[in-house]
């Protein structure tokens, strides 16, 4: 399988924009659906944020945003590990006798999920009839600094993938986690914890 660089980044720009317009859902398949679901997760965070930001909304709905930006996260990252595996399989990068990259593919991928949803709302604030001509100009200058910023990144993403193809670069899974989404790690779940069973 293929992994093209700027097709990815170009779905990620479509699906924002769609998403946007009709409820936001992921329609691809096979490595496609892995990348779609990633890059929901992170438009769901986004807009999850922006709702715990909220100080006239009361407790229970900035309570239940904060519990869905959890959630999110957690599955945002299970996807970049999932798109990963799909590349390691396809690839096959090699596990010594070349450099090794910091970054996986899969989070290069989400990285660029994240760019694309700034650039797509830092777009919006330069439509914006109601703020002064200085604000819309900021937010330009913002969103060509954006746009560099993603196009730099798709080209180390297909610099990555080109290498390890030829074997000159190697990457590694290294299966992260959440430690305070797990009742078994963060102690603040376990040491509070109603006891379970009979002594």
């Amino acid at each position: 399988m293929k992994f093209d660089a700027p097709e990815i980044a170009a779905r990620q720009t479509d699906l924002t924009a769609r998403w946007h317009q009709t409820p936001p859902a992921a329609a691809g398949e096979g490595f496609f659906r892995l990348l779609e679901e990633n890059h929901l997760r992170n438009f769901s965070l986004w807009h999850e944020e922006d709702v715990a930001r909220r100080e006239d909304l009361g407790f229970e709905v900035v309570y239940h945003a904060k519990r869905n930006i959890d959630r999110f996260n957690q599955e945002r990252n299970n996807f970049v590990e999932e798109m990963d595996k799909v590349i390691v399989a396809a690839l096959a990068p090699p596990e010594t006798g070349c450099p090794r990259n910091s970054e996986t593919p899969g989070m290069m991928i989400d990285r660029l999920s994240i760019l694309a949803l700034k650039e797509f709302h830092m777009h919006e604030e330069t439509l914006r009839a109601e703020v002064s001509a200085a604000h819309r100009e900021k937010c330009g200058e913002k969103l060509a600094r954006i746009r560099r910023q993603r196009g730099d990144l798709a080209g180390c993403l297909a610099d990555l993938l080109a290498d390890v193809v030829a074997k000159r670069r190697t990457f590694s899974i290294y299966y992260q986690f959440k430690m305070y989404n797990d009742p078994a790690l963060n102690p603040q779940l376990y040491r509070n914890a109603p006891p379970t069973g009979h002594a």
